[in-house]
C-alpha cells in the first residue's frame, strides 16, 4: 500500500513537471512529432545485474516528453552444477514513468522511475515481490555538428546549417528508491531484486545521425556501482548499442522501423569487500522494432534477443525482452 501511495504521488509530480515545462521555453519551438529533422535514439541498457530501471534514456524521435513504458523479461536460473540441476524460472515485469525535459537548446534532463514485479517459479513454489525500484536521473549535453560553408557564398542571414551529426555526453546518478532484500542475494540470478540499495554513478557519450531517411545512433555507458548498507556492491557494468532507422514519414505521421545490436559487461559482485564467485558475464543482443508518432503522441514497441551470453558463470540465461510505450512530446 505504501509503495502504491508512492507511486501515485510521482505521477502527480510528473504531470507537474509537465505542465511547467509546456510553458517554458523549450516548448515554444517544438512542433507536431510528425515534423522531424534529426533524430536521438538511445537503446536499451541494464541498471543492476539482469534487472534494470532504466532500459534506455530516450525514444528514436527527437522530441521531449513525458511517458510511460512497459518492460517484460524472462529468464532461466540452473540452481547446480549439473546438466538436470532444477531450473528457476523468472519473469520481471517494469512500469515505468519517464520523460526527457530541456533545460535550453544545449542542455536536457532525462528520469524515470519503474515499479518491479517480478515472480520466479522454483520447484513448484512461486515467489513475487514488487515495489517501485531505482529512480535515475541523468543531465545531458549535446554538441550538434553543423555544415561548412562555402567561402565563396555569401550569407546574410549568417545561420548555421545543421549537418545531422552530434554528440551526447551525459553524467547521472541511480539513486537506492527500491528495496533490497539481503535474503535474495543467495539467488543464482542476483538481478531478483527490486532495487540496489546503492548510489551509482551513470557516465555516457553517444553519438547520432541522422538524415531525411536514414539515421545511426551509437551509445556507450558506464555504470559506477556503490556499495549499499549490507556490504554489498554489484559488478560495475559497461553497455553499449549500435542501431540503425528509416523513417518513412506523411503529413499526419512517422513511422521508424529499426535495427540494432547491444550489449553489457559485468563485474564480479563484491561483499564484505570479498568478491563473490561467478557473479560477473557479458552478453550481446539483437533488437528490432518501431515507432509512431502522431501529432503530440508517440508510440514505440521493440523486441529483443539475445545473440550469445556467458552470465553467471553460466547458469542464469536470458530468453527475451519486450518494450512497449506511450509518450507525449513537449
Amino acid at each position: 500500500m505504501k509503495d502504491l501511495q508512492n507511486f501515485k504521488k510521482i505521477v502527480v509530480l510528473t504531470l507537474f513537471v509537465f505542465l511547467i515545462t509546456n510553458n517554458s521555453e523549450a516548448h515554444e519551438k517544438k512542433g507536431s512529432c510528425s515534423n522531424h529533422e534529426t533524430f536521438s535514439f538511445f537503446c536499451d541498457l541494464c541498471g543492476c545485474s539482469t534487472s534494470s530501471g532504466s532500459f534506455g534514456f530516450g525514444t528514436l524521435s527527437n522530441a521531449n516528453f513525458v511517458g510511460v513504458r512497459y518492460i517484460y523479461q524472462n529468464f532461466e536460473s540452473k540452481n547446480g552444477i549439473f546438466e538436470n540441476s532444477p531450473i528457476s524460472k523468472e519473469s520481471f515485469n517494469t512500469y515505468q514513468l519517464w520523460a526527457q525535459i530541456p533545460i535550453n537548446n544545449s542542455f536536457y534532463v532525462s528520469a524515470n522511475l519503474p515499479y518491479q514485479d517480478l515472480t520466479r517459479n522454483f520447484n513448484n513454489v512461486k515467489e513475487n515481490i514488487n515495489g517501485i525500484g531505482d529512480a535515475s536521473l541523468i543531465g545531458w549535453y549535446k554538441l550538434p555538428f553543423y555544415k561548412k560553408q562555402d567561402e565563396n557564398t555569401v550569407d546574410f542571414n549568417n545561420e548555421k546549417i545543421a549537418s545531422g551529426h552530434s554528440l551526447q555526453f551525459g553524467l547521472g546518478v541511480k539513486l537506492p528508491t527500491g528495496k533490497f532484500e539481503q535474503r535474495l542475494s543467495d539467488n543464482v540470478n542476483p538481478g531478483f531484486q527490486v532495487g540496489t540499495g546503492s548510489v551509482d554513478g551513470i557516465f555516457s557519450l553517444g553519438y547520432n545521425y541522422g538524415g531525411n531517411m536514414y539515421g545511426v545512433n551509437t551509445l556507450i555507458s558506464y555504470y559506477l556501482k556503490g556499495e549499499n548498507k549490507n556490504n554489498y556492491q554489484f559488478g560495475n557494468q559497461l553497455s553499449y548499442s549500435v542501431n540503425v532507422f528509416r523513417a518513412f514519414s506523411t503529413q499526419k505521421m512517422n513511422i521508424m522501423p529499426f535495427v540494432g545490436i547491444s550489449g553489457d559487461v559485468y563485474n564480479e559482485i563484491e561483499q564484505y569487500g570479498e568478491t563473490l564467485k561467478d557473479t560477473d558475464g557479458t552478453i550481446v543482443n539483437a533488437s528490432f522494432g518501431s515507432e509512431l508518432a502522431i501529432e503530440k503522441f508517440i508510440f514505440g514497441a521493440s523486441y529483443t534477443l539475445p545473440l550469445s551470453q556467458s552470465l553467471f558463470g553460466d547458469n542464469v540465461e536470458s530468453k527475451q525482452r519486450i518494450s512497449v510505450y506511450v509518450n507525449f512530446a513537449l
